[in-house]
């Protein structure tokens, strides 16, 4: 009785010390893991030498933005998992080795073997079921592998067409930043003299007033706009991975129109979209995967044969051979599958029936969204040609105030108002083009067109990257495109 008590005693203790409880990092820890993640987020880059312009920050975007980053290494991890999972159809090797021993035998009884033995075996076996179903788990995991590329897909033409909108606002507020500043400063001398006017008795108060409330509605345009454009250049170092914060100059290009020539129907765009778009291409494979869980739902109903063979090894000399191959074969069959068969069947069909009504819905999305990208991109181009007129009347306006100034023919305030307006106009015609240039970029993605030529690699400098991706967009830009061979 002492023994079992013994026993029990020695379990309870040991399952007792085995005890995990949660033991958080100190914050020291935390404080040292921040700081190295803070430093590697931004290392081994290319430093930026000279004035960024589109291209660059575009090849900068596909070389270091980590969004991008983690979607690549989604793509390569799925590739090993598809690599380890055909392993798994190889037959396995097992050695085993062994050592057995008793206390003093009874010398007056027979003995069958010797006090103490080692055995070894090396058997090697291969389940014939386990074969098939690895196969076709290998093939699921290649179509993951082709999901996750599709998700990189879409992932690099929203940051492409982030990085357009974002650069061009930036060289926006570069171009205009110097006469913002200039005319706060002339608002704000313009408020100190009406208010001295006003004070000295030298207008009437309603006219000071008045003066000085459209002098605060000129500095509430100026700082609405400032606000608007500010953050483009915060978010364009965000998509190419700069650190916040880090001075560059943008290369300030002049407005190009561009010339898009697409003479495709819109039947004949909805089926280049339907054929390249990232999110009908998923569908595809996502079918594919379920049609082969059928295979794989029959092959884990039938009986496992495995088959096995190897050299073993004892010690015991009472045995008459030590040494001996063995070899056999067994069947076995799991009676609870069969009977959850039409289950599984079930769930399979269901999910099949859930992809196929998605890809209705994805292929009326993707028919609308093309629709939708040349429709935008005919407005844009309208409102970009009349933000130009714009521009051009304002400016001229401007030229005719100044005049007039000059020759004391009108007043400051009206200087001041028409310069701010001059402004706003040439703010709002960069905002059109930069509008214009985003639409341009979202014909493309919207028929599943790549940002980028198949020959660019990322391990190449970004200078080279940045050549190659001028070259293939200043060609959809100028020339007839095939979109199909641009691909």
């Amino acid at each position: 009785m002492k023994f079992p008590v013994f026993l029990v005693v020695s379990v309870s203790l040991i399952a007792t010390g085995c005890t995990v409880t949660p033991k958080p990092l100190p914050p020291e820890a935390h404080a040292s893991f921040g700081k190295e993640r803070l430093a590697l987020a931004t290392a081994d880059q290319e430093p930026i030498s000279g004035k960024v312009d589109l291209y660059e920050a575009m090849a900068r975007a596909l070389k270091y933005n980590l969004d991008t980053k983690v979607e690549v290494m989604q793509a390569a991890l799925k590739l090993r998992e598809a690599d380890l999972v055909s392993y798994s159809a190889l037959p396995k090797i097992v050695a085993g080795a062994g050592y057995a021993g008793r206390n003093e035998a009874d010398p007056t009884e027979a003995s069958t073997r010797d006090d103490s033995i080692v055995t070894a075996d090396l058997t090697s076996s291969w389940n014939i079921l386990d074969f098939g179903l690895s196969y076709v788990r290998a093939k699921q995991a290649t179509d993951e592998v082709l999901v996750q590329d599709e998700m990189k897909r879409r992932m690099v033409n929203k940051v492409i067409e982030d990085v357009r909108t974002a650069y061009w606002r930036a060289v926006s507020y570069q171009r205009l930043v110097g006469r913002m500043r200039a005319l706060e400063g002339r608002v704000a001398r313009a408020l100190r003299d009406t208010r001295n006017l006003s004070s000295n008795g030298e207008t009437s108060p309603l006219v000071a007033l008045t003066y000085e409330r459209e002098l605060i509605e000129v500095k509430r345009e100026v700082e609405l706009l400032e606000g608007e454009l500010l953050v483009a250049k915060t978010q364009l170092s965000a998509l190419m991975n700069v650190k916040p914060g880090t001075e560059f100059t943008l290369e300030v290009p002049k407005r190009r129109d561009t010339q898009l020539k697409i003479n495709y129907t819109s039947e004949e765009m909805f089926n280049i979209a339907a054929t390249n778009r990232p999110e009908m291409r998923e569908i595809s494979y996502r079918l594919r995967i379920n049609g082969r869980e059928v295979d794989a739902a029959l092959l884990d109903m039938l009986p496992g044969i495995n088959l096995y063979a190897g050299p073993n090894y004892d010690s015991n000399d009472y045995i008459a051979t030590n040494n001996w191959v063995s070899w056999g074969a067994k069947v076995s069959f799991n009676l609870m599958k069969l009977a959850t068969l039409p289950a599984v069947n079930k769930k399979i069909e269901a999910e099949k029936q859930m992809l196929d009504t998605r890809s209705l819905s994805v292929a009326m999305a993707v028919m609308t969204q093309v629709h939708i990208s040349r429709a935008r991109y005919a407005h844009l181009k309208n409102s970009y040609s009349t933000a130009a007129a714009l521009s051009n009347v304002s400016r001229r306006i401007l030229t005719q105030v100044r005049t007039e100034t000059d020759a004391q023919k009108t007043s400051e305030q009206m200087l001041i108002r028409e310069e701010m307006n001059a402004l706003l106009a040439d703010a709002k015609l960069d905002m059109a083009y930069a509008d214009l240039q985003n639409a341009y970029a979202n014909i493309y993605a919207s028929l599943g067109i790549d940002p980028f030529p198949r020959t660019l690699r990322t391990n190449q400098p970004v200078k080279e990257m940045a050549g190659q991706l001028r070259e293939m967009w200043l060609e959809r830009g100028e020339l007839k495109t095939d979109l199909v061979a641009a691909k």
